[in-house]
């Protein structure tokens, strides 16, 4: 295979674009390539003999849009070469453009003729490819020219079954975004807010798993309302690609906290739990179905303006439906630091119900104390079989870091049965007696130096140095 810019080689059949298809399988950037042929035929012509001024001219369009030669395209167009030429990955002039981010190339194919909404082998228009290469200026121009948003797997046929919490596209700036939260979700600017976007990959909206999973968690979002859970603001259903909007907590997330900070103070720590448990009581007392999180990490828990604490991420929640326990579909794979979290009847691939929400509480919970991951010398894989083989995270701190009786509630709700671990209304009537306990004893701890200013003041005024004072200025 020879690149066609190589023009004093043999003429390939075959030739490099910079960006493909944002629905193509994929193949890597380094090796998206596009079969383009060569003969009026269909058939690849020899590869001896030629140059590149003897290509078929709408191979030739194609490699200069690519190249973004407006004055060579003008030329192929002026002889007669068909603007809407379709490769054999059905593939157009307009396409190329499209990914390439060559907005003056696109409004001169336009001008000449280009159909604005083509779609190649994999159902992706040139629209479709600007919003996944985020060439915006290409997006509003394709836009003012018509051009319509794919239709999403949820798209309904009648304007009157679009779901009130719709949110259009075009409403979402994505310029300047950044990727937050384990790159799941992206910073957005909508109606003069910010807001956190998660994004259903356009490549999946042929894969039923994905598409299932992504109703599931949008129809379990519509239903939650609570101040420690993140605010749903609205979806994005009936165009690809297909969006969740939520509120966006700047202050980020409880991992990249305890990253920079290290051991959080004791009140500090019970505090944040009691954030975390009434957010978690909320989602296993929602009516009428009980809601499993399943995935709870630090890094799924967000700090809001107030610096409280909101839980995040509902994309492996299950909802107690037909049963009181539930199954995973296939075992789990540990990829990331989840596992470090994952109650060993997950792992074990076992039934399981929101006593899961508990164990992974009481690691974060230690975690707080510890200052460090559960057992962070251990790769994830090694975390998730130490869990399945009892063991536990060993406590290292100072014991006046631990409130009385707080290593018992750890202990408690990381138990190996998921009966004896408490539920979140009794762990948070726990931490609140903790937290009163501990805040009462550190008001007493400074009261006794109040009393010695204040008898220093009275024996003062007794001996007469304060006469000129009034009583009222003690």
């Amino acid at each position: 295979m020879v690149d066609l810019v190589e023009v004093d080689e043999k003429l390939p059949v075959r030739f490099v674009l910079g960006k493909q298809s944002s629905l193509a399988p994929e193949r890597g950037l380094e090796k998206e390539l596009a079969e383009l042929e060569l003969g009026e035929d269909g058939n690849s012509s020899s590869n001896e003999g030629f140059d590149i001024d003897e290509i078929d001219p709408r191979i030739r369009l194609m490699y200069l849009v690519n190249e973004g030669d407006l004055e060579g395209i003008k030329e192929l167009l002026d002889s007669g070469t068909d603007v809407n030429f379709k490769d054999t990955d059905n593939r157009t002039a307009l396409h190329v453009a499209a990914c390439q981010g060559y907005g003056d190339v696109v409004k001169f194919l336009l001008e000449n003729g280009a159909e604005v909404d083509p779609k190649d082998r994999w159902g992706s228009t040139p629209l479709a490819d600007a919003v996944h290469y985020k060439n915006h200026d290409v997006i509003k121009l394709l836009e003012s020219n018509g051009a319509q948003p794919l239709a999403a797997p949820m798209h309904v046929k009648n304007v009157r079954e679009v779901p009130e919490y719709e949110i259009d596209p075009k409403e979402l700036d994505f310029t300047n975004s950044k990727a937050i939260t384990k790159g799941t979700f992206r910073v957005a600017s909508w109606r003069g807010i910010q807001v956190a976007v998660k994004q259903l990959a356009e490549d999946f909206i042929d894969d039923e798993e994905k598409v299932n999973a992504f109703r599931d968690e949008l129809a379990l979002l519509q239903k939650i309302r609570h101040p420690n859970v993140v605010q749903f603001l609205g979806a994005v259903t009936q165009s690809s690609p297909m969006m969740i909007v939520t509120e966006y907590l700047p202050k980020g997330d409880l991992g990249a906290y305890l990253k920079r900070k290290g051991a959080l103070k004791p009140a500090k720590a019970l505090v944040f739990a009691m954030d975390i448990a009434r957010g978690l009581n909320y989602l296993h007392e929602h009516t009428p179905h009980a809601i499993i999180h399943r995935d709870l990490e630090p890094s799924n828990i967000l700090r809001d303006d107030s610096g409280h604490l909101k839980v995040a991420d509902f994309g492996l929640s299950k909802p107690l439906i037909l049963a009181n326990r539930v199954k995973e579909d296939k075992p789990l794979s540990c990829v990331d630091d989840s596992c470090r979290y994952v109650a060993p009847e997950v792992y074990k691939n076992e039934e399981y119900d929101t006593k899961v929400d508990v164990f992974s509480f009481a690691l974060i919970l230690q975690e707080m104390i510890e200052g460090c991951q559960p057992f962070s010398a251990k790769k994830e894989d090694e975390v998730a079989i130490a869990y399945a083989a009892k063991d536990r995270p060993p406590f290292r701190a100072p014991v006046k870091h631990y409130a009385h009786g707080l290593k018992e509630l750890i202990e408690e709700c990381w138990s190996e049965k998921p009966s004896k671990r408490p539920t979140f209304k009794q762990i948070i009537r726990k931490l609140e007696s903790m937290h009163n306990s501990f805040t009462h004893k550190r008001r007493w701890k400074v009261r006794p130096l109040r009393c010695f200013h204040v008898l220093e003041a009275t024996t003062s005024l007794g001996s007469g140095t304060l006469s000129s004072h009034s009583p009222g200025s003690i």
